[in-house]
C-alpha cells in the first residue's frame, strides 16, 4: 500500500518574521495594466518584466531560497501570434540583459514545463543559463515555460506506467515520494506561499500537486505594479499565518 503525502514542515515553525522558502507567483494583469493605460499589450509585458526583477532581487534579500514564476503557460498558445513573438522577445532580451547579475550574484536559474517547443535559439539561451549557474548556492528562481500542472502529472504517471511495465519499478512501491521524485520541481522544496496577482482566484493549472499544502495568496495589484515592497508584504501576511497540514 503506498503510503499517505508527506506533510511539508512549517518553513521555520510558524508564526510571525518566518520567511517561506519557496514561493510561486502567477503573474497576471499585464494586458489590463496596458489597457487602463491605453497601450499596446506589448507594453504591459515590459513592465511585467521590470517587476520580475524587482521580485527576484527582493526574494534574494528576504532569504526565499525558490522564487517560482508562471512565465508562460501551455495554454497560452492560444493568444494571438504577435503577442506570443513580444513574449518570447523580452524573454530573450531577459536572459542577455540579466544572466550576468543573477550569476553574480549567485541566482540558481532553472526551468520547469516543456520549454523544447520554443524557438531553437531561445532553447539553447535557456539551457546555457541553466548550465552557467547551476552551481550558485543563492536564490533558485525557477521559470516556468510551457508550463501545465495537468501535463506535468501526466508526464510523470507515463514514466512511472513505462518503468513498471519494462519491470524496473514495483507499482506499489509507487507512493508520494516516488511521484514527487520524477516532478519537475523535484529537489526544490516544498511550496509555501502560492501568489496571484490581478485579483483574479484560480490556479489555471499551476503546481497543482506542489500547491496541496501551500498558502494560497490572491491579491488585487496588476503585476507590473507589484514592487519589491508588494512582496514583501506577501511575506509578512504568510508569516502572520497558522500552518496546520490538516490538524489541530
Amino acid at each position: 500500500m503506498s503510503s499517505a503525502p508527506a506533510r511539508p514542515e512549517p518553513a521555520s515553525g510558524g508564526g510571525a518574521g518566518v520567511v517561506p522558502r519557496h514561493v510561486a507567483i502567477i503573474m497576471d494583469g499585464n494586458g489590463r495594466w496596458a489597457k487602463k493605460r491605453m497601450l499596446p499589450r506589448v507594453a504591459g509585458h515590459r513592465k511585467g518584466a521590470d517587476a520580475v526583477r524587482a521580485a527576484v532581487r527582493t526574494a534574494g534579500e528576504l532569504g526565499i531560497e525558490a522564487l517560482t514564476l508562471y512565465a508562460f503557460s501551455s495554454e497560452n498558445w492560444r493568444r494571438p501570434a504577435d503577442e506570443i513573438s513580444d513574449l518570447m522577445g523580452l524573454l530573450r532580451h531577459y536572459l542577455r540583459s540579466e544572466i550576468d547579475e543573477l550569476d553574480a550574484n549567485g541566482v540558481r536559474f532553472r526551468i520547469i514545463g516543456d520549454h523544447s517547443r520554443l524557438e531553437s535559439d531561445l532553447v539553447r539561451m535557456l539551457e546555457e543559463a541553466s548550465e552557467r549557474t547551476a552551481h550558485n548556492r543563492g536564490l533558485t528562481l525557477v521559470i516556468a515555460l510551457n508550463y501545465g500542472a495537468q501535463d506535468e502529472l501526466v508526464r510523470v504517471a507515463r514514466s512511472l506506467a513505462a518503468d513498471a511495465k519494462a519491470g524496473l519499478l514495483d507499482p506499489a512501491a509507487i507512493d508520494a515520494e516516488v511521484f514527487e521524485s520524477r516532478l519537475d520541481t523535484q529537489g526544490l522544496p516544498p511550496l509555501d506561499l502560492l501568489i496571484r496577482t490581478s485579483g483574479e482566484t484560480r490556479l489555471s493549472n499551476f503546481l497543482l500537486w506542489q500547491a496541496a499544502y501551500a498558502e494560497l495568496m490572491f491579491v488585487d495589484t496588476l503585476w507590473p505594479d507589484f514592487n519589491g515592497d508588494a512582496l514583501r508584504d506577501a511575506v509578512a501576511a504568510y508569516g502572520r499565518r497558522e500552518r496546520r497540514y490538516g490538524g489541530l
